[in-house]
Formats: structure tokens, C-alpha cells, sequence
């Protein structure tokens, strides 16, 4: 089928395959380029979150325990002021009150929490139990459907690793008496030292990053294909100009020839292969003339 194709037509179709291939690799390499982009982003957001709340929960431990953990006795009232989640969370519940930070989220989910607006709900008890089988497990990253979208969390384990924890969480007895008056003696107790007891969790709204960034693709794409239609278009009227309108002028030329036409010459001002064909084939119809000549004289 292609032997009965002419040049320009063969020219044509290499440029359309050619055209085809270079927007086929480069849509896939831009949106690979563009996901891995959408995917640093978000995971980035998070982890600034993550390392702000667990400064918080620092300095709660570190100097606003000690100043009223001796309020705890004579209190009527638990001073959650002291915890280092209830920090964390109050803190991030302003940060939220930002109409672009709505949809972030903050949990210290908890297995068997003294208060129970920690609980964790099915999927963050999955993360704490894989977190437990696997203690060399520090972070878990992945997607998940909210009611607000889809999001991207980082899980990372929360164990009880200082002793004075144990004084609200170990047994009944020893805990503070504002504390029980406060939430009661049915939840957050029976932890024992050193035992993952919840997962941090932060969780970023990914779905408008990965929207804008399908949205990239596409503006990016669509100039692409403007930018490689215009490269073949203007290829294909250079090929044309170049090298197929002077081939067929020197196909008619030829045609002449054959016919006898000697009055004719191939005419190329261009040095290149074109140009020296021409000069051939200028030499051939001289020697064809001289042939024809000596024929002629002979047959006198």
C-alpha cells in the first residue's frame, strides 16, 4: 500500500506518526511530573502541620504541665489546659476557623480515650492495631474519602513513653480528683508504659490540588498540541517547498525528455543533493543527444 503512496503523502504520515508518538510520551511524562508535584504539595502541607502540632504538644508538656499539675488535686474541675492533645487540638481548631483551612483536620486518635471526642472511629483503630503489630512502623501516609472530599493523611503512632502519663491513665485510684469528677472512671485508663495508645493524624484536602494540577495538564497540553500542529504544519510546507515541488519539477522535466524533448533542461541554482542530481541528469540528456546524433549520422 505505501509503494503506491507518493512522496509527499509518505512525508505526511511520518509527521502525523511523529506528531502522535511526541504528545502521547510527552502527556504521559507531564502528568507524571504533574501528580508527583500535586503529591509533594499536599504532602508537604501536612508535615509543616505535623511538626507545629508536635511543637505544641512540647511546650505543653514541657512548661505548662509543670506550672498546673499541682492544681489538678484541689481543682473541682480537670484543667485540660495541662494535656498535651488538648493543646494541640484547641490550637488547631482555631488555625481551622481560616476559611481556607476548614477542611484540614487534627486527630489524636485514641483506642480507649479519656475523653471521648478522641475516639478513634474504624479507620484510624486500623492505623493504631498496624501501628502496634508493627512497632518499627513510624508513618503512615495514604488517601481517604471524607465527607468533604478526598484527603491526604499522615498517621504516625503516639505511644506512652514518660511515666508521669500514667497518673491520669493507669488505674482508677491514682488518677486526679478533678480529673474523675470531669470525665468519669469508664474511659482512658489501663494504659501501660510504652504502649502505642493512638495514632497522630493530619489530614490535607488533596482533591482541588490534584483537580488544579489535571487542570495544568490539560492548558499545558492543549498548548503543546498547538506548538507540535504548528511544527508539523510548517515541516510539512518547508518538505514541500524544499524538496517535493522541485522533484516534481524535474519529474516533468524528465517526462519531456523521454518523449524527446530535448529543449529542456533540468534548471537548479541550489548546491545541495537536489541540485546535484539536476546537473546529472543535465549530463545525461547532453550524452543522450549525442547519442542520438550518432545515430542519426550513421543511418544517413
Amino acid at each position: 500500500m505505501l509503494k503506491n503512496l507518493n512522496i509527499g503523502t509518505k512525508v505526511n504520515l511520518l509527521l502525523i506518526l511523529v506528531f502522535i508518538i511526541s504528545i502521547l510520551v510527552t502527556s504521559t511524562a507531564l502528568s507524571t511530573l504533574l501528580q508527583h508535584r500535586a503529591q509533594n504539595e499536599v504532602t508537604s502541607k501536612a508535615l509543616i502541620l505535623m511538626r507545629t502540632m508536635n511543637s505544641v504538644r512540647t511546650y505543653t508538656q514541657d512548661r505548662i504541665n509543670p506550672l498546673l499539675k499541682s492544681r489538678l488535686e484541689t481543682e473541682a474541675q480537670f484543667i485540660p489546659e495541662t494535656v498535651p492533645a488538648y493543646s494541640a487540638i484547641k490550637i488547631f481548631e482555631k488555625f481551622r476557623n481560616d476559611e481556607e483551612y476548614k477542611n484540614f483536620i487534627y486527630r489524636e486518635a485514641t483506642l480507649n480515650p479519656t475523653n471521648l471526642r478522641d475516639k478513634a472511629d474504624r479507620f484510624e483503630a486500623q492505623l493504631v492495631e498496624r501501628f502496634r503489630q508493627n512497632s518499627n512502623n513510624k508513618e503512615i501516609t495514604g488517601f481517604r474519602n471524607l465527607p468533604q472530599g478526598e484527603v491526604f493523611y499522615i498517621a504516625r503512632p503516639l505511644a506512652v513513653t514518660q511515666p508521669s502519663c500514667l497518673e491520669c491513665h493507669s488505674t482508677v485510684d491514682k488518677a486526679p480528683k478533678s480529673l474523675l469528677a470531669t470525665y468519669g472512671t469508664e474511659h482512658g485508663f489501663g494504659w501501660r508504659l510504652n504502649e502505642i495508645v493512638a495514632a497522630q493524624i493530619i489530614s490535607v484536602p488533596s482533591e482541588e490540588v490534584f483537580k488544579d494540577a489535571a487542570h495544568t495538564w490539560s492548558l499545558m497540553m492543549g498548548l503543546l498540541i498547538a506548538i507540535f500542529a504548528i511544527i508539523v504544519l510548517l515541516l510539512n510546507f518547508l518538505i514541500k517547498k524544499a524538496i517535493i515541488q522541485r522533484i516534481r519539477k524535474m519529474e516533468k522535466i524528465a517526462q519531456r525528455v523521454s518523449t524527446g524533448d530535448m529543449s529542456v533542461d533540468f534548471e537548479e541554482k541550489s548546491n545541495d543533493e537536489i541540485g546535484g542530481l539536476a546537473v546529472a541528469f543535465n549530463r545525461m540528456k547532453s550524452s543522450l543527444e549525442i547519442a542520438l546524433k550518432l545515430l542519426r549520422g550513421q543511418d544517413n
